[in-house]
């Protein structure tokens, strides 16, 4: 197999001039207005196209584009919360071998397995890693809204720490969510898989190149996109794109590659802004006093130096 840099030797990068005009997944849905979610998964079907298979977890897109009418222009198959990695496997196999029988031809269809955070980071963990380690050939994709949305707001090891959910509830002996978000990039990457990317939909070009070279690469790719939910997060629906062009200013949500291992930081943060300025526009951090902003300032600076580590260890010629 090659690796993932020769497979991008050639790539055509998509500029605002060549965005597809092709929408696989198009209307018909019934998303809550302003969502961020919704967006990046559009943005990241137009990057595909129609040669798309998509496996589609539980979860808010698979109850948004399904309940009347199909808002997809593809093949679709919902499976459940825990087994999209593991179902995609299964598609991927499957079409090898009827290709390989000479029961159909290799139109070169994308195999992209979507599923939100809980999907990713909880229920299905381990099916994605089998999937990941197995080194099938699919793109998986975690559409991050940072809870369980569809389900009345639950927290989710995707959670940040002080975010207030219906289970994480701040009090007199509560901040609100304890525990600090699970790095689901980190992990994936820690597979020594071919491509792993995050993304946000404030950047929607590099997110869809992102998802483009994913899909152009043998073997298996993640990628982590950032995926405001205005409805869980108590945030006017109109600041979206604003929240998701913030958390990447403060360095909240850093956007990188790792192409065979390779760190590739895509958007240097030269001026940051105070992740204060990301909180305060969301009212599930509403309760956290200046002690807590502080704490989580320490951490993401000290999470970001990390990367930055990372970056510079493995490019030594850069």
């Amino acid at each position: 197999m090659i690796s993932a840099a020769e497979a991008l030797k050639d790539f055509q990068k998509i500029t605002p001039k060549t965005i597809p005009l092709v929408e696989p997944f198009s209307k018909g849905h019934r998303a809550c207005q302003g969502c961020g979610e919704v967006l990046a998964l559009r943005m990241a079907a137009k990057a595909v196209g129609m040669d798309m298979i998509a496996v589609s977890a539980t979860g808010c897109m698979e109850i948004i584009s399904s309940s009347y009418q199909t808002a997809w222009e593809t093949p679709w198959i919902h499976v459940a919360f825990e087994n999209a990695a593991a179902v995609a496997s299964g598609v991927e196999a499957g079409r090898k071998a009827m290709i390989r029988k000479g029961k159909i031809k290799d139109n070169g269809s994308k195999i992209v397995a979507f599923a939100g955070d809980g999907a990713t980071a909880d229920i299905g963990l381990q099916a994605l890693s089998g999937a990941l380690e197995r080194g099938h050939d699919f793109t998986y994709i975690c559409l991050d809204n940072e809870a369980y949305m569809n389900t009345g707001i639950q927290r989710s090891s995707s959670t940040p720490f002080g975010a207030m959910t219906t289970t994480s509830p701040p009090g007199k002996v509560s901040k609100g969510q304890m525990t600090w978000k699970k790095n689901m990039p980190m992990i994936a990457a820690a597979h020594n898989i071919p491509y792993v990317a995050t993304a946000s939909p404030a950047w929607h070009v590099d997110l869809m190149n992102k998802v483009k070279k994913a899909v152009s690469i043998p073997g298996p790719a993640y990628i982590h996109i950032y995926s405001p939910c205005p409805t869980g997060w108590r945030c006017p629906p109109e600041t979206s794109i604003e929240t998701a062009r913030k958390v990447v200013q403060s360095k909240v949500f850093p956007l990188f590659e790792v192409i065979d291992g390779q760190f590739i930081l895509t958007r240097d943060i030269k001026k940051p802004i105070p992740v204060e300025e990301y909180l305060k526009t969301q009212r599930r951090f509403g309760h956290l006093k200046p002690e807590d902003v502080a704490y989580i300032q320490k951490r993401v600076d000290a999470d970001y130096d990390r990367l930055l580590k990372l970056v510079q260890a493995t490019n030594p010629e850069a």
